[in-house]
């Protein structure tokens, strides 16, 4: 252990060296909360326009939820796919998890630097589909948003998911959303 003592080395004692021993693991854990933070915030920002405002709708209906205590924040794309059906109309599929944060529900004006992520919740698994015109959310078909915790989601939850999802573009007539061009996500 390294101690400096200005006036005396005898007298150095290990409660300085604790002291910064503290000091610096708190730096590190502070460090290691707000990095996940950022990278998300990265994620989010450079999420495109069509994308950001699924997840936007996926985080008001979440957020609003009488059951949910937390704030939730986006954290990770999984799966983004769209279909381009002519004339101004998209179908897009996203989905992605969400992640609890510090901040109470309805907290306004949520942000990464004041709301940080919580480690000891599950992270939210939503998967939104939606029909898109000139870039705007249509609201026929409705769009469909489904978060769940990631350890209650089971495979036949999921499968019925994409179903929804597929049976959407259907009915418009356009290929199917899930058999598009998938776009995988940086991990």
């Amino acid at each position: 252990m390294f101690c400096v003592c200005a006036h005396n080395f005898s007298g150095c004692s290990t409660h300085t060296g604790r002291k910064m021993a503290a000091l610096l693991l708190l730096l590190l854990l502070s460090a290691g909360v707000l990095l996940p933070s950022i990278e998300a915030q990265e994620a989010y920002s450079k999420l495109p326009d069509k994308y950001r405002k699924g997840v936007d709708l996926a985080l008001q209906q979440l957020n609003s939820h009488f059951g949910v205590q937390h704030h939730f924040l986006f954290f990770k794309s999984l799966l983004k796919s769209d279909i381009e059906s002519g004339f101004n109309v998209q179908y897009i599929y996203h989905n992605f998890y969400l992640k609890a944060t510090t901040c109470a529900r309805g907290t306004v004006n949520p942000s990464h630097q004041r709301c940080q992520f919580r480690n000891d919740r599950p992270l939210m698994d939503c998967g939104i589909c939606y029909k898109t015109f000139a870039g705007e959310i249509e609201k026929d078909p409705k769009p469909y948003v489904h978060c769940l915790h990631k350890p209650k989601l089971t495979k036949a939850m999921s499968t019925t998911r994409q179903e929804h999802c597929r049976k959407m573009s259907y009915t418009s007539g356009a290929p199917t959303l899930l058999s598009s061009t998938k776009n995988d996500t940086d991990e």
